[in-house]
């Protein structure tokens, strides 16, 4: 029994540790490689050709942002493009604004759908009315970069094979804890996940607030999946398994609102809980086809050591409480847990901290060309991988049974989520 408690509390605390570890290595590999060769984000080099590109921009009653999104959207510095706004049954004026805007908007074109169909039959909808070869998709709240088209279209015009871009999404709403926290999520996290994963060679998914994607890559991979939980994530790996690749795009600046209530973050995190345990549970017997690279292989089996190790820590969790209960009716324990115990932080509690503070400080060093006076927020950038790995966890251990039970083959229809207190 003992043996077995030291292999959980090691793992509880080295999973954390090593993941850090290996962001942070990728996100130097990235800026040595080439970041520090890149020009900054509001003075795009030029390009020798510019492809007409469509936006897509799926709608479900997003009234209260529709004016902003598109005015910002108007303003696009780019030669040629148009935007496609679908109109996913609305039951709110989203329909009606759409209209009105379209009359004051030359690109702007409206495909209205009678029914709440979702996210990723919206999208499919909008792909088939797109006039262009690049596809631009961002939510209805996002407001994209005047230079975030030019930014995407030299890079797919870089790289031949590939088939999708994940842009850079920044947090606009910050007049709560919460808001404050996710700035050190979309830094010193996601930033540095999305640096490693394209150093490393797949992404375990596009950030489906700003992406962009080649037609016929979505062709070879069969377009976005209607059933899909998180039709970002599905997307993104059927695209890989079809051959084609995926890279972070950190020009590509998107500002996007996100929850700003306890229960609003907690719904959209087990939803992408859920959403990835799907996948990773329909992809898994493709990762062994013989044409198969086997690269995404690493992506998967690091989504799965969370899973393994967010109930490895509600294990923990619940020994450590028998073990207390029994101290404190004057029993003695049968058993004591060894000294990495992830709940006694006099060494590694210390040791994660100080990890947690370089990775914050990297990032933050990255991330400064693309919002200047990041540095700002440090104190609570340094905060958040804490409440980031209790998220993980807690969501991790809720979503794989919800995953396991889900019914295959529906519809995925959607509601409006948080967008933060306006």
């Amino acid at each position: 029994m003992n043996a077995l408690l030291e292999v959980i509390a090691a793992y509880c605390f080295g999973y954390p540790f090593v993941m850090s570890c290996y962001w942070m290595s990728g996100g130097l590999l990235y800026h040595w490689l080439r970041g520090r060769h890149e020009p900054w984000p509001e003075s795009p080099p030029q390009l020798a050709e510019y492809p007409p590109v469509s936006v897509l921009v799926p709608c479900h009653n997003e009234v209260a942002q529709l004016e902003e999104t598109f005015a910002v959207l108007n303003a696009i510095d780019y030669p040629e493009y148009e935007v496609v706004a679908i109109n996913d049954g609305s039951t709110d004026r989203t329909g009606e604004m759409l209209d009105a805007l379209a009359e004051r908007m030359p690109r702007l074109r409206v495909v209205h759908l009678a029914d709440n169909q979702g996210k990723s039959t919206a999208l499919n909808c909008g792909a088939l009315a797109a006039r262009h070869e690049i596809l631009v998709c961002i939510d209805g709240d996002a407001l994209l970069d005047p230079h975030a088209l030019t930014w995407l279209v030299r890079r797919f015009q870089s790289d031949p094979g590939l088939g999708a871009l994940t842009g850079n999404p920044r947090i606009r709403n910050r007049a709560t804890l919460l808001g404050r926290l996710q700035v050190g999520e979309f830094s010193s996290i996601v930033g540095l996940i999305k640096r490693a994963q394209t150093v490393y060679g797949q992404l375990f998914t596009v950030s489906g607030v700003i992406c962009a994607f080649r037609k016929r890559a979505l062709h070879d991979a069969g377009w976005w999946a209607r059933d899909a939980l998180t039709d970002d994530v599905d997307v993104s790996w059927r695209l890989q398994l079809a051959g084609w690749h995926i890279a972070f795009e950190p020009n590509a600046l998107c500002w996007i609102l996100m929850p700003e209530t306890l229960g609003g973050l907690w719904r959209q995190r087990l939803r992408w809980a859920e959403g990835g345990t799907v996948v990773m549970l329909k992809v898994f017997r493709h990762l062994w086809s013989p044409r198969q690279r086997w690269s995404l292989i690493p992506v998967w089996a690091s989504y799965m050591a969370a899973t393994v190790w967010a109930y490895a820590m509600l294990g923990a969790l619940l020994v450590s409480t028998l073990v207390s209960v029994w101290r404190w009716q004057g029993g003695v324990p049968p058993i004591e847990w060894p000294g990495l115990s992830p709940l006694r932080p006099e060494v590694w509690g210390t040791l994660l901290g100080l990890v947690y503070v370089l990775q914050a400080l990297l990032s933050m060093l990255f991330d400064q060309r693309y919002e200047r006076g990041l540095l700002r927020s440090l104190f609570w950038v340094v905060w958040y991988p804490i409440v980031f790995w209790a998220i993980q966890a807690f969501t991790a251990i809720v979503g794989v049974p919800r995953a396991l039970l889900r019914r295959r083959g529906g519809r995925g229809t959607w509601v409006s989520p948080d967008r933060g207190i306006q």
